[in-house]
C-alpha cells in the first residue's frame, strides 16, 4: 500500500490549495474525475489494466489505493500532473512534486535551456510564465517593451493586460485580447478544478472595472486566423502574435505549470520598429 504521511493543508506541488475549503476524499476525488472523462468503471477499468470491482471497490472506499494504483488511474484518466498530486494527497500520500524529484544538474539544465530560448529571441520579448500567467523570467527586449508601454509590474500578465492603465488604454484591439486571455485562464481553471489559486485570480480579474461587461456582451466576427495583440506606442500601431512552448512529458507539477510565451511581429513595419528599438 506503500507509505502514508498525513495530508497537508497546502500541496507543495505550484498549485495553490485553499486550507478553508476541505479536499475531497479519494472516492470523490476518483468518481468525479471519471465522470469528466465520460468514462463507465467498465471503460476505466479496461484502459487502467484495473479489475471493475476493483474501481468499485475504490469509488465506494470500500479498498484503498496504492501508489501504483494511483498511477495506473491518472494515466487512463490523463490527469495533469498537479491533478495527479492532488489525488495522491486525498489517499494519504505524499505528493509526487514534494519528493524532490529533481536534482541539481537536472535543474540546472532546464534553467539554462529556458534562458537560451529567452535570450536567442531578441530583439523580440520572450517571458516564462506559470499556468496563470505569473511571470517567472524574462528576456531585455520583454522588460524595455513592457515598461515602455506602461506595464504597472503586477507580476501576472493577464491582469496587468485587463486591469485599467496605460497598458490597457495603449492595446487597440483590448476587448478581443481580453477576452481571449479570459477563455484561457477559464479552460485552465477547467483542467484543474482543484486549483484554487487559478479560480481566485479569474474571480479578481472579472471583478475589474469593464471586463465583467465585456463578458457578458457577445463576440464579434473574427476574420483573422491569429489573434495579433495591437499596441500603439506613439504614432505606430504594433501587431504582435504569440507562440506558446511547454516542457514535454513532465511528471513533476511544477515543471508541468511552465510555459515560455515568444511574441512574434504579425508584418513587416512592427519587425522594422523592434530593429530599431531593441537590436
Amino acid at each position: 500500500m506503500g507509505n502514508r504521511t498525513p495530508r497537508p493543508a497546502v500541496a507543495r506541488s505550484g498549485m495553490a490549495y485553499n486550507p478553508n475549503i476541505p479536499e475531497p476524499a479519494f472516492p470523490v476525488f476518483l468518481k468525479t474525475w471519471r465522470k469528466r472523462r465520460r468514462l463507465s468503471q467498465l471503460d476505466l477499468s479496461l484502459q487502467s489494466g484495473m479489475s471493475q470491482r476493483h474501481i468499485s471497490f475504490l469509488e465506494t472506499g470500500r479498498s484503498n489505493p496504492s501508489r501504483f494504483a494511483i498511477a495506473q488511474i491518472a494515466e487512463a484518466l490523463e490527469m495533469p500532473a498537479a491533478e495527479v498530486d492532488a489525488m495522491l494527497l486525498s489517499a494519504g500520500f505524499a505528493a509526487r512534486s514534494s519528493r524532490g524529484g529533481r536534482d541539481a544538474a537536472t535543474q540546472a539544465a532546464i534553467d539554462a535551456s529556458i534562458d537560451h530560448v529567452l535570450q536567442g529571441h531578441a530583439p523580440y520579448p520572450a517571458v516564462s510564465v506559470d499556468r496563470i500567467w505569473n511571470l517567472v523570467k524574462a528576456n531585455e527586449p520583454a522588460r524595455a517593451f513592457f515598461a515602455r508601454v506602461g506595464a504597472p509590474g503586477d507580476g501576472n500578465l493577464i491582469r496587468e493586460i485587463l486591469a485599467p492603465g496605460p497598458l490597457r488604454d495603449a492595446i487597440v484591439n483590448w476587448g478581443e485580447v481580453a477576452r481571449a486571455l479570459l477563455r484561457l485562464l477559464e479552460l485552465e481553471a477547467a483542467r484543474r478544478p482543484h486549483d484554487a489559486e487559478a479560480h481566485a485570480l479569474l474571480a479578481d480579474l472579472l471583478a475589474l472595472d469593464g471586463v465583467q461587461a465585456l463578458m457578458a456582451t457577445p463576440p464579434g466576427p473574427r476574420t483573422d486566423p491569429v489573434l495579433a495583440i495591437k499596441i500603439r506606442i506613439g504614432a505606430d500601431v504594433l501587431e504582435l502574435f504569440s507562440l506558446i512552448a511547454t516542457i514535454g512529458m513532465s511528471a513533476d507539477a511544477a515543471l508541468d505549470d511552465l510555459r515560455i510565451e515568444t511574441l512574434l511581429p504579425a508584418n513587416d513595419a512592427t519587425r522594422a520598429w523592434f530593429a530599431r528599438a531593441f537590436a
